[in-house]
C-alpha cells in the first residue's frame, strides 16, 4: 500500500514537471511570436528566391499610400499550366500584400455566368478595359473544347485604372516555357503597373519631326500607346532646337525631356540640328534611335513593272554624330534566311492570281538572344529593310548588343539592286553563311562631343554653355525605322496594333521593344531588371512517367508509409526500455 502510494505520488511529480515544461514552452513560443510580429521579416528557402522581392518593388511598395486593388481574370477551370500561372499570381500579389496592407486583390471567373448574354457582355467590358481574350483547349469528358479566357488583371489605385497581359506571348517556344516566363515577369509587370499608377507626372517624351518621319496612320498605334502611358509631345527641329530640346533655369540647364524619340527620318539633318542634339546629349538627354541608313521601299518594288527597286544612301548626315557616340550604321542591307513571309503573286489561274506566302529575306525576323531586360523573353522582332552596325572603342562608354540577326545571315552593299526574283531562285548557302549581325545596341556613359574643336560660335545659344563631355546618359540605336510603323489594313487602310501582321496573323514584339527601351531610358534599369528575374522550369520527364508509372505510384504511396511505421517502432521500443523497469 505504500509502495502504491509512493508510485502514485512519483508520478504525478512527474506529471506536473512535463505540465510545467509544457506551460513554459507554450509561454516562450507566445512571447516569441509576439516579439517577432513586432518586426517583418519572411525566410525564401527556395533556390531560386522566388519568393524574394525585389529592393526596387520594396522600395515602390513602400510609397503606396492609398487602396490598390488588383482583380485577377484567372480563375475557372484550366489545364495545368495556367492553373500554375493561377497559382504563382497568387503568390506573387500575396507577397506585395505581405509589404503593404494596402494591395488587396480578386480572383475573378469572367466566364462564371451561365446566361450567354451576361457572358458576352463581361466579355465586352474587358475588351473595352484593355484585357485581350486567349482561345483555350480545354478537355472535358465529352471532348476538347474552345473556352475563351483572359490572362490579364486590372489594376486600380488612387482613381486610375491599368489594363496588364499576364500571359506572354512568343513565337516558337514552347507552351511551357511561355508560362514559364510569364511567370517571372509577375513581380515586373505588377511593380510597373504600380509605379505608374503612382505617378502625378507622366514623363515627358519627345517624338522629332520634320526630317521626313512618318506622322499618322502609319504610326498611330504606337502614338495613341505612348500617348497613354507618357506626356507625348511632337518636336519640330528648326531654328532654336537647342532652346527646344533644353530647359534653362536661374542656375542650371537640363533636358526638357526624359528621352526623345527618332524614328525613321528620311531627309537630311542640318548642322543646327545635330547640334542641337548633340548638346541635349551632353547635357544628359537620352534618344531612342530608328534610322534607316539605306533607302529602300516595297511601294516602288510593287508599282514597278520589273519587281525591283535600287537601294541607295539615305544620306541622314547623322554617321559622323553617331560614330563619335561609338556607332557606324553600315550601307548596307542584311538578308536573312529567318525571315517573315510576305503575299507574292506567283501564277494566275484564268482571271484569279495566284497568291502564295514567300519568306522575304530583306525582312529578317529577329528573335532576341541577349539577356539584357531591354529584350529578356518579348516576342521576335519584325524588321524592314535593316542594315548592319558596328560598334567603335569609345572610352567611357559601354556598349551592349541587344539584337542580332540569325546565323544564317547575308550582306548586300549598297548601291544595289532589290527585286523579287530571288523569291524564285534557290537560296546560296555560300551567301547565307552567316554570323550573325548586330542591329540594336544600347550605349551607356559620358559621351563626347562631336562639335569638340570646332567653330560652333553661329550655332550657340547665348544662355546656354556649349558643353564637350556628357554627363552620365544612355541611348538606344536600332538600324531600322520600320520597327515603329503599323500595317494597315487591307481593305479600309485603317492602322493595325503595332507588331501584328494581317497576312500572317502573327504579333511580334515591336510594341513591347519600343515600351521596354523607353522605360529603360526614363525609369531607370533598376525597375526593369526585375525582367531578369529567371525561375528554374523543372519539367517532369514524360517518357519516364510514361515507362515506369506504377514503380513511381508504388514508391510515393508505401516509402512513407513504411517511414511512419519504423518510427513508431523504434519510439514503442525506446519507451519500453525507459518504463518497463
Amino acid at each position: 500500500m505504500v509502495k502504491a502510494q509512493k508510485i502514485s505520488t512519483q508520478s504525478k511529480k512527474i506529471r506536473n514537471h512535463y505540465i510545467k515544461q509544457l506551460l513554459l514552452v507554450l509561454a516562450i513560443l507566445i512571447a516569441l511570436n509576439w516579439v517577432v510580429s513586432l518586426f517583418y521579416t519572411r525566410i525564401d528557402l527556395t533556390s531560386d528566391k522566388r519568393f524574394t522581392l525585389s529592393q526596387a518593388t520594396r522600395n515602390i511598395l513602400k510609397k503606396i499610400d492609398h487602396p490598390a486593388h488588383f482583380n485577377v481574370y484567372l480563375k475557372g477551370s484550366f489545364p495545368a499550366g495556367f492553373q500554375r500561372l493561377e497559382r504563382e499570381t497568387k503568390e506573387m500579389l500575396e507577397e506585395f500584400r505581405a509589404y503593404n496592407h494596402n494591395i488587396s486583390f480578386s480572383f475573378i471567373n469572367p466566364s462564371e455566368s451561365t446566361d450567354p448574354k451576361t457572358r458576352e457582355r463581361i466579355y465586352q467590358n474587358l475588351v473595352s478595359e484593355g484585357l485581350n481574350p486567349t482561345n483555350l483547349q480545354v478537355k472535358t469528358k465529352s471532348g476538347l473544347q474552345q473556352q475563351l479566357i483572359f490572362p490579364g488583371a486590372l489594376v486600380s489605385y488612387n482613381g486610375k485604372k491599368l489594363p496588364l497581359s499576364l500571359l506572354e506571348n512568343q513565337i516558337n517556344v514552347p507552351p511551357e516555357e511561355v508560362l514559364n516566363h510569364s511567370v517571372e515577369n509577375l513581380e515586373y509587370l505588377f511593380a510597373v503597373a504600380l509605379y505608374r499608377l503612382m505617378q502625378t507626372h507622366e514623363s515627358r517624351i519627345g517624338w522629332i519631326q520634320g526630317q521626313g518621319e512618318p506622322l499618322g496612320k502609319d504610326v498611330a498605334d504606337i502614338l495613341q500607346t505612348l500617348h497613354n502611358n507618357y506626356n507625348l509631345t511632337t518636336v519640330q527641329l528648326t531654328n532654336n532646337s537647342e532652346s527646344k530640346l533644353l530647359t534653362v533655369s536661374v542656375d542650371s540647364v537640363f533636358p526638357a525631356f526624359k528621352a526623345l524619340i527618332i524614328a525613321k527620318p528620311s531627309q537630311k539633318f542640318t548642322d543646327q540640328e545635330k547640334f542641337a542634339l548633340d548638346q541635349y546629349i551632353m547635357y544628359g538627354g537620352k534618344v531612342l534611335w530608328f534610322i534607316d541608313p539605306v533607302l529602300a521601299s516595297m511601294d516602288s518594288i510593287r508599282t514597278s513593272r520589273s519587281e525591283q527597286t535600287v537601294a541607295i544612301d539615305q544620306g541622314l548626315g547623322l554617321q559622323e554624330l553617331l560614330f563619335r557616340y561609338g556607332i557606324r550604321l553600315n550601307k548596307d542591307l542584311i538578308m536573312d534566311l529567318n525571315a517573315t513571309p510576305i503575299p507574292v503573286k506567283t501564277g494566275q489561274i484564268g482571271s484569279q492570281a495566284q497568291i502564295n506566302m514567300l519568306p522575304w529575306y530583306y525582312f529578317p525576323l529577329i528573335s532576341p538572344q541577349s539577356k539584357n531586360p531591354i529584350v529578356r523573353n518579348i516576342n521576335s522582332i519584325q524588321m524592314q529593310f535593316v542594315s548592319s552596325i558596328d560598334t567603335m572603342a569609345v572610352k567611357g562608354v559601354k556598349k551592349t548588343i541587344l539584337l542580332k540577326s540569325s546565323p544564317y545571315t547575308g550582306i548586300e552593299d549598297v548601291p544595289g539592286i532589290v527585286s523579287l526574283a530571288i523569291l524564285r531562285e534557290k537560296p546560296s548557302p555560300q551567301f547565307f553563311a552567316g554570323p550573325g549581325k548586330t542591329v540594336a545596341v544600347l550605349l551607356e556613359g559620358k559621351f563626347s562631343s562631336d562639335y569638340t574643336n570646332r567653330l560652333v560660335s553661329n550655332m550657340l545659344d547665348p544662355y546656354i554653355p556649349f558643353i564637350k563631355k556628357s554627363k552620365p546618359t544612355a541611348m538606344i540605336v536600332v538600324s531600322d525605322g520600320d520597327v515603329v510603323r503599323n500595317q494597315l489594313q487591307v481593305p479600309g487602310n485603317d492602322p493595325l496594333p503595332l507588331g501584328y501582321d494581317q497576312f500572317t496573323g502573327t504579333t511580334y514584339g515591336n510594341k513591347q521593344l519600343v515600351l521596354n527601351a523607353l522605360s529603360y531610358l526614363t525609369e531607370g534599369p533598376e525597375l526593369l531588371s526585375l525582367r531578369s528575374r529567371e525561375l528554374k522550369l523543372r519539367m517532369l520527364d514524360k517518357t519516364k512517367i510514361n515507362n515506369e508509372l506504377l514503380q513511381w505510384q508504388l514508391i510515393n504511396t508505401l516509402i512513407p508509409l513504411l517511414y511512419i511505421f519504423v518510427l513508431s517502432f523504434i519510439f514503442v521500443q525506446i519507451r519500453k526500455r525507459k518504463f518497463g523497469s
